[in-house]
């Protein structure tokens, strides 16, 4: 199909004409790439290397997936199996009842374990603090603080889901027990070298790039806070790039994609994140509900970042996209620009 790009340059910039977007990035493909066009605003362009914050979670998931297919590890495997007694003792408390010793791969993967976010639902203070402090935390003591708060409903309870960042940062520690790898290291291995990414990274040495993040009108650097959450949110990619992954994760060139058929769990999260359901690692959005006044057609797979970011693919019309909007004030506007550009592929 054609592309609309009058549509698109318009969607793309209503968004890009508020105050606080400073800079931005659109590119559009299909699976071919025979169609594609692009869009960019400010300094930024399809090469231009931007914060993915919670599409990383991409990675996580693909790395999961290959480790399952290689017979490393099954997705029922309750962590007990890989974390020490210690480490997950009393993680999971609720209503007075420890549910640590149950939680699985599976719930993690599909953030129905009932975690709760020890920084987005902690005190205010915490939440400034993520914001504006530039903090190196590690895993054991993110554990820590997640036992300090009452999970929100027991593992895998009815049709329950709730997004936290913990679960795919125990994933993540899961991943390097498995490999006994470091995170990045199983990254290059498993996705970089194969799709043959070169400016895509997990930030870890000082020389590393990261990129500025705007929050409303400051430009925060937060290379400390980047490792701090780098299987949930730690990587550094272009739009070009991230094309090329998104598209391997849907098309199975990295892992056998037919577990997208087997994992039948498909959550609404949160009523903060409507309408976004989650499942098997990554976001779903229905576009024919009431956030698109029923008129839409299918649902856009993929994920989105607090940074805002995007990587969604588009079923309906074999469409992908990718971008970038770097603004951490509102998370939504990347949800809603790209199910607004979904909406506008009529042909």
């Amino acid at each position: 199909m054609e592309i609309p790009k009058q549509k698109v340059q318009k969607i793309f910039g209503n968004v890009t004409k508020k105050r606080q977007i400073h800079e931005s990035v659109l590119l559009i493909e299909n699976s071919s790439g025979d169609v594609s066009y692009s869009l960019g605003y400010g300094d930024k362009d399809a090469d231009t290397p931007f914060l993915m914050a919670s599409i990383t979670k991409l990675f996580t998931t693909t790395c999961i997936f290959i480790l399952r297919d290689q017979g490393k590890l099954s997705l029922d495997d309750e962590i007990t199996k890989y974390l020490k007694k210690d480490t997950i003792s009393n993680l999971h408390v609720y209503k007075g009842r420890e549910y640590s010793d149950q939680l699985t791969i599976s719930n993690l993967l599909s953030q129905t374990s009932g975690l709760r976010d020890a920084i987005e639902e902690g005190s205010n203070e915490s939440k400034k603090r993520a914001i504006y402090e530039d903090v190196l935390t590690n895993f054991n003591e993110s554990i820590i603080e997640t036992k300090k708060i009452q999970p929100h409903f027991a593992p895998g309870m009815g049709k329950r889901a709730h997004y936290t960042n913990i679960n795919f940062e125990i994933l993540g520690k899961i991943i390097e027990i498995v490999t006994r790898s470091p995170l990045e290291d199983v990254y290059r291995q498993f996705i970089f070298d194969p799709l043959g990414l070169k400016n895509t990274y997990l930030p870890q040495n000082e020389d590393d790039f990261v990129p500025h993040v705007y929050y409303k009108d400051t430009a925060l650097y937060r290379p400390k806070l980047l490792k701090s959450s780098c299987a949930s949110g730690g990587c550094v990619s272009t739009a070009r790039e991230l094309m090329v992954f998104l598209k391997a994760f849907f098309r199975g060139k990295l892992f056998n994609n037919t577990i997208f058929h087997e994992l039948k769990v498909n959550n609404r999260l949160q009523a903060s994140m409507l309408p976004i359901h989650y499942g098997a690692g990554y976001m779903r959005i229905p576009l024919n509900g009431l956030a698109t006044l029923f008129m839409g057609k299918g649902e856009l797979i993929g994920h989105s970042g607090s940074t805002g970011s995007l990587a969604f693919y588009y079923p309906e019309k074999d469409l992908f996209f990718i971008g970038d909007v770097n603004q951490m004030e509102n998370p939504a506007t990347p949800v809603r620009m790209v199910m607004r550009l979904a909406m506008s592929m009529k042909s």
